[in-house]
């Protein structure tokens, strides 16, 4: 018993940090008309200097997704890429509001009788909504042909960039480039 209560004084805090914080939302969408096949080379856009994050964040954003590019079987061009790269993030400041009910007696609405208390809770809790968009364009058509979004509410600075960034980067970007279709 003492050995089960030790192991779950130790399992306690991990479960409590993953359960707790909200997961990263992505989706993707892709031109169905477009054969990734031929595509080989890619580029990045320079980021817009007007984004909110720090410039840390922006190389680090950028360095996860050549990364993942060549992961995926693509070089870097610097000249003439078959496809360009952009990156955004946005940030929003969101209020969550919530509202819990508490009573006894003799209510229910929208009849009354006797004497019922109750009371209502209020919670409200502001965050940011957090989202990081990738575009991949044909460099010859200047046409979108895919793009990946990653949603997640933001309670604070984050922890560890130099491996959640990537990570997010990885998760997002899963889906490209898009299984061919079979005939």
């Amino acid at each position: 018993m003492k050995k089960f209560l030790l192991q779950l004084c130790w399992l306690l805090p991990l479960i409590v940090t993953y359960s707790c914080s909200p997961p990263l939302k992505v989706n993707s969408d892709y031109d169905k008309n477009v054969d990734f096949a031929k595509y080989k080379t890619f580029a990045l856009f320079k980021s817009d200097s007007s984004q909110t994050i720090s410039q840390l964040n922006q190389s680090r954003i950028a360095d996860a997704i050549r990364g993942e590019m060549v992961k995926k079987g693509f070089q870097e061009a610097t000249s003439n890429p078959d496809v360009l790269i952009n990156s955004v993030a946005i940030f929003k400041d969101r209020t969550s509001v919530s509202a819990t009910n508490y009573g006894y007696g003799g209510v229910y609405r929208p009849y009354y009788w006797g004497g019922g208390v109750g009371y209502t809770n209020y919670d409200v809790q502001h965050y940011k909504d957090g989202s990081l968009i990738i575009d991949i364009i044909d460099a010859n058509t200047q046409k979108l042909i895919w793009q990946g979004i990653g949603n997640k509410e933001i309670d604070g600075p984050i922890k560890d960039p130099d491996t959640k960034i990537p990570k997010a980067i990885s998760m997002i970007m899963e889906g490209f480039p898009p299984k061919a279709k079979k005939s």
